[in-house]
């Protein structure tokens, strides 16, 4: 297949053009590098059948061959980043969706929208089911990249019914591992990088909020097998494994063998309690289930980390 994608160069996007070169695809990647890193596409820029186009996709894009899948994950997606760029987030979650399904419907090729579990805000119930309909300031700090996201959902969903393209939507939750910017502002990327440069870890309000981290490789499994089954969505990915902010911290000290320690500031404006998928259409559609608990993650994680700052 071809297959276009933006935010190739990001975190979870680099590893979808991996894997795709892999299988014997032709990838097209599509990034502007606001949050993109070159790093993580380096080792695929002399593989014949993967394009690099340095565009930003909120602007028009014209792709003269012909295409099976264009795949949207372009967008900021660490608050750090989308607070920073708060316009270019909304933008790229509406016009750049806009974009991409007009390349869609010119090319006959099938759409596949990365959305996330922030559209269900700080969810009211626990573990969010695709039906909530969730909890979200839409004129909050965090409503450029929550709104942009549902934006982007309704214009998958418009399309869908009004062009009939072939469209899918996947709320990704909480996803970490090799490839994540040492500066990314994500919780598990800052605690790893603070107890490897022997700062002490920053839990925001007492750290008993929770959330449920996936690995990257067990993400990525999810959404090919999404490719293939006939089904719209909006499906969670993510994984069950739920636990406190302040449990996580411990478990980065002891898999790194960190003397850091916890240290507390004020919880950030709208940042949510809890963060947990309800599997069960996922499990059911793609026989699949996420198999890397945090632990062995945290240790596939890490030896990146060291390398980076390694050579930074």
């Amino acid at each position: 297949m071809r297959l276009l994608i933006t935010g190739g160069s990001g975190f979870i996007g680099s590893h979808l053009c991996r894997t795709l070169l892999a299988q014997g695809n032709t990838v097209i990647c599509v990034d502007n590098f606001i949050t993109g890193d070159r790093d993580n596409i380096k080792d695929l820029i002399d593989n014949p059948s993967f394009v690099l186009i340095e565009h930003d996709i909120s602007e028009p894009l014209k792709i003269s061959e012909k295409l099976d899948w264009i795949l949207h994950f372009a967008s900021p997606a660490s608050p750090k980043d989308y607070l920073k760029h708060p316009i270019k987030t909304l933008k790229v979650g509406t016009l750049g969706t806009h974009n991409c399904l007009g390349i869609s419907r010119l090319h006959n090729a099938r759409f596949f929208l990365a959305s996330t579990s922030e559209v269900y805000g700080d969810p009211a119930i626990s573990p969010q089911p695709e039906e909530y309909w969730g909890n979200v300031n839409p004129v909050g700090v965090r409503s450029c990249y929550d709104e942009a996201k549902r934006a982007a959902e309704a214009l998958t969903s418009a399309y869908r019914r009004e062009h009939n393209i072939d469209t899918k939507i996947v709320r990704i939750f909480n996803t970490y591992g090799p490839s994540m910017r040492l500066d990314d502002g994500r919780v598990v990327s800052n605690f790893i990088y603070q107890a490897l440069t022997g700062k002490n870890l920053t839990i925001y309000g007492k750290g008993d909020q929770t959330r449920s981290f996936c690995y990257i490789d067990d993400l990525v499994e999810g959404i090919l097998k999404f490719l293939e089954v006939d089904y719209p969505g909006p499906l969670n990915l993510g994984t069950e494994f739920e636990f406190t902010i302040l449990e996580l911290a411990k478990q980065v000290i002891e898999v790194t063998g960190s003397t850091s320690r916890a240290t507390f500031l004020p919880l950030p404006e709208d940042d949510p309690k809890q963060r947990r998928p309800d599997l069960s259409k996922a499990k059911k559609l793609l026989t699949w289930n996420p198999r890397i608990g945090i632990k062995e993650g945290l240790e596939r994680t890490i030896p990146y980390f060291r390398k980076k700052l390694g050579s930074s």
